[in-house]
């Protein structure tokens, strides 16, 4: 065994001493970066990995957890704020289950879990109000926790106590929740009032404008109804905004998808600027129509017609002529003349039933009272401004003028051509930014031809140098005298019977001269 060892122990060293210096150092860096392979992967995988489990943990929660932790022996980082636990990857999903199947994470608050395994007999009123008005506020503590966006929250509920005796102003219960929210998360109005009326079910007798909720900068999270009329202005104000915003967007990515297609999409830049009406009215609407519209007339309900008719046969004859008591003297008074009469007299009246129709109208959410667009175009030629036609300007604008003009058509203004085209602006510049671009190209070509020429360099030197030292060696070469013949040592073995004495012969001269050993055995192999 020892000899094995001793034989590779050789081969290794002859192997080693006949690299060269460079080759050595390749060795000794190949063994180096190999070793350091395997020391950092053995660290990994020994290494245990830790995954979150706990954040936003209140102390007490924090105090229960890494209890059971330490006395389960799990191991586990606590954040430097006591508030993140971390635990082993592998059973992070066992551990959050573990927790909460024992109570452990009450998000610092027990509701009426605080009435579990306590005697109320013997309880005061007084103790017994407080425990049960901490339980309603780590209800609704609790309940608050697990809605998305609320990293925690704290409640505090005042009820007033009741007295024996009548009061003119009787006291009201309260309640002040605030929140944490999470950075960047915000609450639309209709979660808002979810969490009032929460509240409100929740504690009995609670009217919405005594409860007050606000999140931890201070700022109040107002409820969109107070006393019946709408309170919470600031939500309709943020709608509205963002109506107007997600109008202006849409037109002008409409705008760009229409002009993307005849320029590239980075050659042309849109703004557009709306004013918005967003006075809803409501306006009712009676209208009579006809049944039929061929006689314009309706539908005959009922009929009435009246005929009356009458006739007469004249006078009868007069008195005896002369002048009466009552007549004029001198006037002589006529006779009264005979004869026939008739009159006829007709009525109709005809009821018809008609259409009759109520429309209630309600107006949109929103009227464009005013529209601006502009647009700048990147001429084909950039620094030539003309290169952009006549004939392509009048286009566009044209299908911009187009544009305005159907988003103003229920603006209840009389617009006319010259009005609409004063609200389109059109322009044509070569953008800084495609300029920037293209000044980077050139410096990428730049630098990239720096590169090259670096490497050129470096591949020139290099061969320069690998032949210089090839012109070296070649001299060296042609310095040094012939090597001589090597003289082997000889043995006789014919005037040596005795096996044994040729066996210690070999042996001192293995021992003495192991390089002439060796170069005996060469020759030994040769002449066989």
């Amino acid at each position: 065994m020892n000899e094995t060892l001793v034989q590779y122990r050789d081969k290794a060293t002859q192997y080693w001493k006949q690299l060269s210096k460079n080759q050595k150092y390749m060795v000794l860096g190949t063994i180096v970066i190999l070793v350091a392979v395997v020391i950092l992967t053995s660290i990994n995988l020994s290494k245990t990995e830790y995954a979150t489990a706990f954040t936003n943990l209140q102390p007490n929660d924090a105090a229960n957890i890494k209890k059971y932790l330490d006395d389960s022996k799990i191991p586990y980082q606590l954040g430097a704020d006591g508030k993140t636990i971390a635990v082993p990857a592998s059973e992070a999903a066992s551990i959050k289950l573990e927790v909460e199947s024992q109570g452990l994470n009450k998000s610092g608050s027990l509701g009426y879990g605080a009435f579990e395994g306590s005697n109320t007999f013997g309880m005061s009123d007084n103790e017994f109000n407080v425990k049960l008005i901490n339980a309603m506020q780590g209800e609704i503590q609790q309940m608050f926790n697990q809605i998305n966006g609320v990293a925690s929250s704290k409640v505090l509920i005042t009820v007033p106590k009741e007295s024996a005796f009548l009061s003119t102003q009787p006291q009201e219960s309260t309640a002040s929740v605030v929140l944490n929210i999470e950075n960047g998360y915000r609450f639309e109005q209709p979660q808002i009032d979810t969490m009032y009326n929460l509240v409100a079910k929740t504690i009995p007798k609670l009217k919405y404008e005594n409860i007050t909720i606000s999140n931890q900068n201070g700022e109040l999270l107002p409820y969109s109804k107070t006393n019946g009329a709408i309170a919470g202005t600031s939500g309709q104000i943020q709608q509205q905004f963002q109506i107007k915003n997600q109008f202006q967007n849409d037109l002008q990515k409409n705008i760009m998808s229409l002009l993307g297609k005849m320029y590239a999409p980075n050659k042309v830049v849109v703004s557009v600027i709306s004013t918005l009406n967003f006075d809803q009215k409501t306006s009712k609407q009676n209208l009579v129509t006809p049944v039929n519209t061929a006689d314009n007339k309706g539908i005959e309900i009922s009929v009435q017609e009246n005929n009356k008719s009458q006739s007469s046969n004249g006078a009868t004859n007069g008195g005896v002529p002369g002048t009466g008591t009552t007549d004029v003297p001198t006037y002589q008074g006529g006779q009264n003349a005979g004869g026939q009469s008739q009159s006829e007299e007709t009525n109709k009246i005809v009821n018809y039933e008609v259409n009759r129709i109520t429309n209630d109208i309600v107006s949109s959410p929103f009227v464009v009272k005013d529209l601006s667009i502009s647009v700048g175009i990147e001429p084909p030629i950039k620094d030539d401004p003309n290169s952009l036609t006549q004939e392509m300007k009048d286009n566009i604008q044209k299908t911009l003028v187009s544009i305005v003009s159907a988003s103003l058509a229920d603006s209840g203004q009389t617009l006319t051509e010259a009005d609409i085209a004063r609200k389109v602006t059109l322009f044509a510049q070569p953008f800084a930014a495609s300029t920037a671009a293209e000044q980077a190209g050139i410096n990428y070509w730049m630098w990239g031809g720096i590169g090259v020429a670096a490497m050129a360099l470096a591949g020139v030197a290099g061969f320069m140098i690998r032949r210089r030292k090839q012109r070296e060696l070649e001299l060296v070469e042609e310095e040094l005298p012939p090597p001589t013949k090597m003289e082997l040592p000889t043995i006789d073995i014919e005037n040596v019977t005795n096996e044994s004495q040729v066996r210690k012969q070999l042996e001192g001269l293995a021992k003495k001269k192991p390089e002439e050993f060796v170069n005996l055995l060469r020759t030994w192999l040769v002449d066989e």
